[in-house]
């Protein structure tokens, strides 16, 4: 009746392993609680998790991904402290353990947190950057988020229940195939990327559609914000990208379930499909990841230097050709796997090229800040902070972009330092980036700038300890993934990047001070205006946090920063003539059930209760009928309704405006 799950499933093989589940069941358990004892219960349902309004679909996106944050990194510090006690068979982790946290911690932090993080900065600005009223499938949207949080859940779960893939978290076969590797561990990184990936397939469908077809009168495709083209061009991306990891999960599953023969060396398989296939989807999830944290940098860079975004033609065009050409260079994932010389060499060169227009955004930003009158808000110390330390990455990367450079140190932590490189810095810093600039829109009240200063340079500092030693073992010849060594010289550059990832344990405790003290001081710092930063896009021109409807009168653009347009003409703050009705999509459970039953769904596959599998698809097929079947999942906003909520906003532009002067 339950398949494969036994007591044996249960983390008792190790006491490690046990606290870790220990430790995720109580915080669970612990929220649970928590919203007990504040009989939250009700309003969460009815006001989060069944919405489909965009911003908070967005904002729960951005919960989920902090969350995994700190799972993610819970992995690399215990790494971390492994290898600076590893020496001579030294630390403290099994051999299997090991190998299950750092598969754990790169599909953690590329699947369900970088992912998250981006689909929900998207979701909270790019409607209002546009001037809509919400994405252009709301219903889709909730089901997207749904499905990434269920796919996180059976990562969450195999702490507790089994174990999770040893194979890395790119799962190359002949490992991840039931040959070799016959436990659940496998099993649960398939479902939970396959079922992450169908959700961020529908969102990328999701954001072209709203981007194309419901921008404000105005608003042609040369005056929508850097950000705006950014999502535009990850969301192409990722309609295109993502169906190849989903298919590349689905037939890895039918390797292992019914012994099919896609990825193996026997009876017509291929293992180096597999490696095609997944870097298909592999290098244009890296700038997937990458572009929208442009976006963020473009935005705030203009905003805190108080200018025109420099080159703005040139940099929507860079982006273009990024998103171009990062489906021609997926092949210098595996230059070592004995391809030809032409092959590698048209590689190598496709990727030195896309380092260019990444290297054209990198001056525009630069320029914008020449002569700007600087505001050092953390978002922007952020943003240079990028800067700086992407050019590293930058570099490193062209020489390994080098086929036979990169044939020396693929295989070293240098290959490790330069990843991290790019994905910290290019999409950490600017996802927080965004986090720290549009909280005041999202949420209407100040985040506190001194802890946002401290986590900052915590995670500056953190960084810079904790990978640059690596590419010096890099090119010292120390291989990647290793879980003890016996060269001595190498303990003295891993304690330092253990020293380094404490210290970004302390960036990530200032956030959390951060966000405490910000909530804390929540009445001091209430912003009336929705402008806090005298803003220049649309996603200002509204009141903080926007209401369901986003704009009670749709805006007409006429300029590429349409805010400070309306400012400068003095029509930013006046009251519309009259109010229509407005039509709004209601909040629906069906969402949740569904993401629910994705999980159940994958948990039963993973565990083989085929009689489950059946059931959970059923009520999956029930629901979907019945949401299709539904006629009211709209509701109509009444013009008074709406000319109330408007009355309030500007009785209370007046009353600050009085208090000024």
């Amino acid at each position: 009746m339950f398949g494969k799950l036994t007591l044996d499933a249960l983390p008792l093989y190790s006491a490690i392993a046990a606290g870790g589940a220990a430790v995720t069941v109580g915080g669970a358990l612990l929220v649970a609680f928590v919203v007990t004892w504040l009989r939250a219960w009700k309003y969460l349902w009815t006001e989060w998790l069944t919405s489909v309004d965009h911003k908070r679909i967005g904002i729960m996106y951005i919960v989920l991904a902090l969350i995994m944050l700190v799972r993610g990194f819970v992995d690399a510090i215990m790494m971390r402290a492994q290898q600076a006690t590893a020496l001579d068979a030294g630390g403290y982790l099994p051999p299997e353990h090991f190998d299950q946290i750092f598969s754990s911690h790169g599909t953690i932090m590329i699947f369900f947190m970088a992912m998250p993080f981006m689909t929900g900065l998207i979701n909270v600005a790019m409607p209002l950057q546009i001037g809509t009223r919400d994405v252009a499938f709301p219903f889709l949207n909730a089901v997207s988020l749904w499905l990434s949080a269920a796919g996180a859940g059976l990562v969450l779960v195999s702490l507790v229940i089994g174990k999770f893939s040893t194979a890395g978290w790119t799962g190359y076969p002949p490992y991840s195939g039931i040959e070799y590797n016959p436990g659940v561990g496998v099993d649960y990184w398939i479902w939970a990327i396959l079922i992450s990936g169908v959700g961020s397939t529908l969102s990328g469908i999701n954001f072209v559609v709203t981007i194309l077809k419901r921008r404000a009168p105005g608003m042609t495709l040369m005056r929508m914000t850097p950000f705006t083209w950014t999502a535009l061009c990850t969301s192409v991306l990722m309609a295109f990208a993502f169906p190849a990891i989903t298919v590349t999960c689905l037939l890895l599953a039918l390797d292992r379930l019914a012994g099919m023969h896609f990825f193996t060396n026997a009876h017509g398989g291929n293992m180096m499909n597999y490696a095609n296939l997944f870097w298909i989807w592999g290098h244009p999830e890296v700038y997937i990841l990458i572009l929208p944290a442009f976006g963020v940098f473009s935005e705030v860079v203009a905003t805190f230097s108080r200018k025109r975004l420099f080159g703005y033609e040139s940099l929507v065009y860079a982006t273009a050709a990024i998103a171009l050409l990062s489906f021609t260079v997926w092949l210098h994932h595996f230059f070592t796997m004995g391809s030809s010389a032409d092959v590698n060499a048209f590689f190598g060169v496709t990727t030195m090229i896309i380092a260019v227009p990444t290297g054209v955004k990198v001056f525009n930003w630069l320029l914008t800040m020449y002569r700007g009158r600087i505001d050092f808000h953390p978002s922007m110390m952020w943003s240079i902070g990028f800067i700086a330390t992407f050019a590293i990455g930058g570099m490193t990367g062209v020489l390994l972009a080098i086929p036979p450079a990169d044939y020396l140190m693929h295989n070293t932590t240098f290959l490790v330092a330069h990843f991290h490189n790019m994905l910290i810095p290019g999409v950490l810093f600017g996802y927080l980036a965004g986090y720290m600039y549009w909280f005041p829109k999202a949420f209407g009240f100040g985040f506190d700038r001194t802890w946002g200063v401290r986590s900052f340079w915590c995670w500056l500092i953190g960084f810079y300890l904790a990978f640059m030693p690596l590419y010096l073992l890099g090119l010292k010849g120390m291989p990647r993934r290793m879980e003890t060594y016996n060269d001595p010289t190498w303990q003295p550059y891993l304690m330092v990047a253990a020293l380094g990832a404490v210290i970004v344990l302390c960036g990530i405790g200032c956030m959390v001070m951060q966000l405490y003290v910000s909530i804390r001081d929540r009445r001091k710092t209430v912003d009336l205006t929705g402008d806090p930063w005298d803003g220049r896009t649309l996603e200002w021109a509204t009141s903080s946090p926007p209401p369901a409807y986003n704009f009670a009168v749709l805006p007409e653009v006429r300029d590429r920063e349409p805010f400070l347009d309306m400012k400068e003409r003095g029509v930013a703050y006046q009251r519309p003539a009259h109010y229509d009705d407005i039509r709004m999509p209601r909040n629906t459970p069906i969402a949740v059930v569904l993401g629910v039953l994705a999980f159940v769904l994958g948990f039963a596959i993973v565990w083989h209760i085929w009689w489950l599998v059946v059931v959970c698809a059923l009520l999956m097929l029930a629901a979907l009928i019945v949401r299709a079947s539904d006629d009211d999942a709209e509701f109509t906003l009444s013009a008074a309704e709406v000319a109330k909520i408007e009355d309030a906003r500007f009785r209370a532009l007046e009353s600050l405006a009085g208090s000024k002067t």
